[in-house]
């Protein structure tokens, strides 16, 4: 059935699983959870009723990035010959930060019990968040089942002239102190104090990802971008507590990131991405920077999915 925008969560459930859709806060995941033996067990960190009161995706479960993940230098960068300046985007940081998609509205366009459709109309205006000069829309379609939350997340241009684009989600997942993150990935971008990359290389955490026993969320203060992630899998696992979620990503989903700062102990973030950080100021081969440009009317589309396990 359609629905029309709405500032009230959906909820999409499969037996004792469950997943509430906030599309009022930048089409976000708000939750996804199941209940064994009357015990709740959370998949990603729950919104707290503060966050949904406050409309804040960064309190979100996941929200989506569009049209660019992570961080643009000084807001600016050169397209097709023009300056682009994003400066008066209403963003908060520094750097022009994971696109606008996040902080507009999406609207319910399709929901069953297990299934939904939130799509977004952007249309470029000198106004925050619609500061992006270039038409387009972009969906999320969810899908909920016995064993998988799966998220396809698709785009088009609708401008008349190319527009550079990169695309993911940010997942936050509950951290504790056993908490270890498994993944292949061929080096880690180091980075300047304000987080923008300055060039790709080794780190012990990506051998210690690699390793049998994982990457302890602990072990390092981590918001980096990863190259070379060619399985496109990671699995974040709770060995004391038996359970783990593993994350598998289609192309263009090449890259990740891990955000573990140890000033904030309770945050973790395993995020599948198409492009890392200033990805359009660098000057790498796109292999190892991702990115890409839509011609007028061009459409991607890839899907992601959180596999659960108990036991």
């Amino acid at each position: 059935m359609s629905a029309t925008p709405s500032d009230t969560l959906v909820a999409l459930r499969h037996g004792a699983r469950r997943v509430l859709l906030a599309p009022h806060v930048g089409g976000a995941i708000a939750a996804f959870d199941e209940t064994r033996d009357d015990r709740v067990i959370d998949w990603l960190r729950p919104a707290t009723p503060a966050a949904l009161a406050a409309r804040d995706p960064l309190g979100m479960a996941s929200f989506p990035l569009l049209p660019y993940c992570n961080r643009i230098r000084d807001a600016r960068f050169m397209f097709d010959g023009a300056p682009v300046d994003l400066s008066g985007d209403g963003n908060a940081f520094a750097h022009a930060l994971h696109g606008n998609a996040w902080r507009l509205p999406w609207r319910i366009a399709e929901v069953s019990e297990s299934r939904a459709r939130m799509h977004l109309l952007h249309e470029p205006s000198r106004a925050a968040a619609h500061h992006w000069p270039f038409a387009y829309e972009a969906t999320q379609d969810i899908a909920l089942d016995a064993d998988t939350l799966s998220v396809t997340m698709s785009a088009r241009n609708l401008s008349d002239r190319p527009m550079p684009f990169g695309m993911g989600h940010h997942p936050y997942y509950p951290r504790t102190r056993n908490t270890r993150i498994h993944a292949r990935v061929a080096a880690m971008w180091h980075s300047t104090p304000d987080l923008l990359p300055t060039h790709a290389g080794p780190h012990p955490c990506v051998d210690a990802m690699a390793s049998p026993e994982g990457l302890s969320a602990d072990a390092f203060d981590l918001d980096n971008n990863f190259a070379g992630w060619s399985s496109r899998t990671a699995t974040i696992s709770w060995p004391d507590e038996h359970r783990s979620i593993r994350l598998d990503a289609d192309a263009p989903f090449d890259h990740m990131v891990i955000y573990a700062p140890a000033s904030h102990p309770a945050l973790l973030c395993v995020e599948p991405v198409s492009n890392v950080a200033d990805w359009i100021n660098l000057d790498v081969a796109r292999a190892m920077k991702g990115g890409a440009v839509l011609q007028p009317g061009e459409s991607v589309s890839a899907t992601f999915a959180w596999t659960t396990r108990v036991g």
